[in-house]
């Protein structure tokens, strides 16, 4: 379909809000799919609080080890190994904030911070031996033809052998699979360079919030029959993209991650907005809404309200997702 461009310019006061809202339902469809944008070249730079701060400098400084990774690249990795948990073990028993086995930590894991040990629970360790693990893998598999990244991420999860083998990312579903998931994740972790292009989807997710305005909040609630069709915050957002074939995580430090993150004066209506007490770390995430224009969202606020209209600009505002159904797909499914 040809979309004109077009921009949205509307005041909003409360008592006009579902007015406004029908505008800036039809007004996402205009504007969807005409602002370029999207994670540029260069330097990678992490998006703001994305990384927990705990961990931000040091995959900062280890995602630019070599060519083949930059900082948002690791960032996803180690959020789609643990979710940035340095006590996660898996049952295969890969352990730790990177998840390496024992065998391969033995032979790959790195003193990082240079204190004299090799800890694969400590992420001064753990995230320089990822770094440098995905480095290794990228030199054996240097003169495979293609994308020197997509055969290093091949290489990790299919071994050099196979990239080899095959001249590139092998036929194998899982690995290319891998492949996609990390390179679409790392954009929820990379500052925008750019303006980043609005999801067509937005509008329909607007519409199913705004039909679910005046229904009381439940913790915990995702809008079942038994539950008499309430929702918590999460829950809504979650539906609401649902309602348009996005499927989203259930908890709202997940949802952060489904999407690049566009400035607040780049705000569309359709992105997910995100409140926290703690604005260095995107895992602390405590709430979010759905963002309708004018500096107002849709949301489901606590319990004893209801599903209304509240002002984003508040001190613990966090930031916000655009969300893809590439970016949504790409979320590990628990972390």
């Amino acid at each position: 379909m040809t979309v004109r461009k077009a921009w949205i310019v509307a005041s909003v006061a409360v008592g006009g809000a579902l007015s406004f809202v029908m505008l800036l339902v039809v007004g996402v469809y205009l504007v969807a799919g005409n602002v370029a944008g999207g994670v540029g070249g260069g330097t990678v730079a992490l998006a703001k609080g994305a990384v927990p701060a705990a961990y931000s400098a040091l995959v900062q400084k280890w995602g630019n080890l070599c060519p083949a990774i930059n900082p948002a690249l690791l960032a996803a990795q180690l959020y789609q190994e643990s979710g940035f948990n340095p006590n996660a073990k898996s049952p295969a028993k890969a352990e730790g904030i990177a998840q390496f086995i024992p065998g391969t930590w033995a032979t790959h894991g790195i003193d990082g911070d240079g204190d004299g040990d090799r800890d694969v629970w400590d992420p001064n360790d753990a995230i320089p031996s990822a770094a440098s693990y995905d480095c290794e893998l990228a030199s054996y598999v240097k003169d495979a033809p293609g994308d020197p990244t997509h055969n290093m991420l091949a290489a990790y999860n299919a071994g050099a052998y196979a990239v080899l083998k095959y001249g590139g990312v092998p036929p194998y579903s899982e690995t290319q699979n891998y492949v996609k998931t990390i390179t679409t994740l790392q954009a929820s972790f990379a500052a925008p360079v750019g303006r980043v292009d609005p999801s067509e989807q937005a509008a329909g997710a607007i519409n199913y919030a705004q039909e679910k305005l005046g229904t009381p909040y439940l913790w915990g609630g995702t809008g079942t029959a038994e539950q008499q069709g309430r929702f918590d915050c999460s829950g809504l957002t979650q539906a609401a993209y649902a309602s348009v074939g996005i499927e989203l995580p259930r908890v709202a430090n997940d949802q952060y991650n489904a999407g690049p993150h566009p400035s607040r004066a780049e705000l569309l209506p359709g992105d997910l907005v995100f409140f926290s007490d703690d604005l260095t770390n995107s895992r602390a995430i405590r709430h979010v809404g759905i963002y309708v224009g004018g500096g107002y969202m849709i949301d489901a606020p606590r319990t004893g309200a209801v599903i209304r209209f509240d002002p984003i600009d508040t001190p613990d505002y966090f930031g916000a997702t655009r969300v893809t159904e590439d970016g949504a797909k790409a979320l590990p499914t628990a972390v």
